[in-house]
């Protein structure tokens, strides 16, 4: 069976990997580009933690003098993936959420509350440029002081390779995994670009979150299933109860 990946490149070759594993084929179509971003380093800012919501944000940072300045201080990531892109760049004090954005911030209030940082810290926030949810706003109103640096951009395809676009006209995909819901929103877009927007849709579609789901929903697909949690084990476990109910 061929499962269309959405996920964006380097990540999706360790998709691609587990799903071999799992003895299903993987098509990589990366629904989103990443590009990191010039931003301000205001040296004079003293930091008590940082935030990652994406393994994206350590990537932007990675041949970056302002680094230096973050390794060492607590690191709050959304979750194990983040975690390790974290713990692989040098990061040293790494609390994994183990969850969505939501549980990041729980997370960032608890370490407080345990003394891991203190009460009304100031935290770094290496962000995407385009933000699902005010998260700096939520850190806010419990108290902490969160500047944010935008650090990279996920930039949507126009449109799919030609391979996975004759592989929808074919019947060669047996269903789709998404990551995200701008990696949904993009896949939606190539689809209609491509002239498959029938046939993509109406393949079970696995989806990391309901926020993800939603967009799926939202756009037409009739079949959508989500994982437990929000990591990929988990919707690789979706995947696998959903093929074996087809």
């Amino acid at each position: 069976m061929a499962i269309l990946v959405t996920r964006p490149a380097p990540d999706n070759a360790k998709t691609a990997q587990a799903l071999t594993a799992r003895g299903l084929k993987a098509l990589l179509a990366p629904t989103l580009r990443f590009e990191p971003m010039a931003f301000y380093d205001d040296h004079g800012a003293a930091y008590d933690g940082v935030i990652l919501t994406s393994a994206n944000a350590v990537r932007a940072i990675e041949d970056h003098e302002f680094k230096k300045r973050l390794v060492d201080l607590p690191s709050f990531a959304v979750g194990e993936h983040t975690a390790e892109a974290a713990r692989l760049a040098g990061f040293k004090n790494i609390i994994s959420a183990k969850g969505d954005a939501g549980a990041l911030r729980d997370a960032v209030t608890k370490s407080a509350t345990a003394k891991t940082i203190k009460k009304g810290a100031t935290l770094c926030y290496l962000a995407g440029a385009d933000l699902a949810r005010d998260l700096a706003g939520e850190l806010g109103e419990r108290g902490f002081t969160v500047i944010t640096h935008t650090a990279y951009r996920m930039i949507p395809v126009s449109s799919f390779p030609d391979d996975v676009t004759d592989a929808f006209r074919i019947g060669g995909v047996d269903a789709v995994l998404h990551f995200s819901r701008r990696s949904a929103r993009a896949f939606l877009g190539a689809a209609r670009a491509g002239g498959v927007e029938i046939s993509a849709l109406a393949l079970p579609q696995f989806c990391i979150s309901d926020a993800v789901a939603m967009v799926l929903r939202d756009g037409g697909a009739m079949q959508v299933a989500i994982a437990r949690q929000p990591n990929e084990i988990d919707l690789l476990d979706a995947l696998s109860r959903g093929l074996k109910a087809v």
